[in-house]
């Protein structure tokens, strides 16, 4: 069984023209493999960036920084380079690990996990989970960050936040089910305009044939998950683990034991929780008082 380690550098969704700087420090992990790969590639094929450049669409100082490991190239750029370069895929086999740098590191395992999962299981107790939210819900939240974060890291984790959701339009769909607080639902996190986008999307979301959104009501009396937040995934073979952050920390549980006894905690706090169906009438109930 795979370790907690993360072992995936880089996540690249955010396509600009300089693309989007790695959370690693520059000049390190496969972003700096990747760049040296590429500039051995160029030389050789003897064009200068300038001249690159204009083939693949960038200019030469965004090629430089793509070299030099201070820029995440986005995926376009990764699969044009690949063909003026005549690379035989070489580059593009690289892409999707090049592609997580644009996740902060402590969820870049998550990240990796979430893009091979046949079935996840999530349950939120203080926001939206990640992959409801909307791209105005997102942004509020990166904007509450303590300590400040500065405009591009808001730019480059709601970007990647988003990139995410890209598991709604897998096939085969993978079977997602979230377990919300109700007063995650009654939270007006942004302004009132930005929750009940929100809750608008929850509506639209829940009546997908592969996702179900359920509420844990505020009068229950019974909860099984009050020791916080955590999210079951398994992957194709029945592999399970579960994943945890708070503060910016994260832990990633591959003891089978300890995943059984999430997976089975879960199973109890959706019992608890009201159906889907019921779910979406206390969210349209919601959007008609706010």
């Amino acid at each position: 069984m795979e370790s907690s380690e993360t072992v995936e550098r880089l996540q690249g969704v955010r396509e600009d023209v300089a693309g989007p700087r790695p959370e690693d420090e520059p000049g390190s992990g496969v972003v700096a493999a990747f760049g040296r790969q590429l500039k051995l590639l160029r030389v050789r094929s003897g064009m200068e960036r300038a001249e690159f450049g204009k083939l693949t669409g960038y200019a030469a100082q965004s090629v430089a920084s793509f070299e030099q490991g201070r820029r995440i190239p986005p995926p376009r750029f990764i699969d044009r380079a690949d063909e003026v370069l005549d690379a035989g895929g070489v580059l593009k086999a690289l892409k999707d690990e090049v592609g997580r740098a644009q996740y902060p590191a402590f969820f870049r395992d998550m990240a990796r996990l979430e893009a091979e999962a046949v079935e996840l299981c999530a349950y939120d107790t203080h926001v939206v989970n990640g992959l409801l939210q909307t791209e105005e819900y997102t942004r509020a939240l990166l904007a509450m960050r303590r300590p400040l974060l500065d405009e591009e890291t808001i730019e480059l984790r709601a970007a990647a936040r988003l990139a995410r959701q890209t598991i709604f339009d897998r096939w085969p769909a993978p079977l997602l089910s979230f377990v919300l607080e109700e007063s995650v639902l009654r939270r007006p996190l942004g302004g009132k305009a930005v929750l009940r986008g929100q809750l608008e999307h929850l509506l639209l979301i829940g009546q997908k044939r592969n996702v179900e959104i359920q509420v844990m009501p505020l009068d229950r009396e019974d909860n099984a998950g009050v020791d916080g937040p955590f999210t079951v995934i398994t992957r194709k073979g029945g592999e399970q683990f579960t994943y945890m952050e708070v503060q910016g920390r994260s832990s990633l549980l591959t003891d089978r034991e300890e995943v059984r006894l999430a997976a089975a905690r879960y199973g109890i706090i959706r019992s608890q929780a009201l159906t889907p169906r019921e779910t979406l009438g206390l969210i349209e109930k919601s959007l008609g008082e706010l």
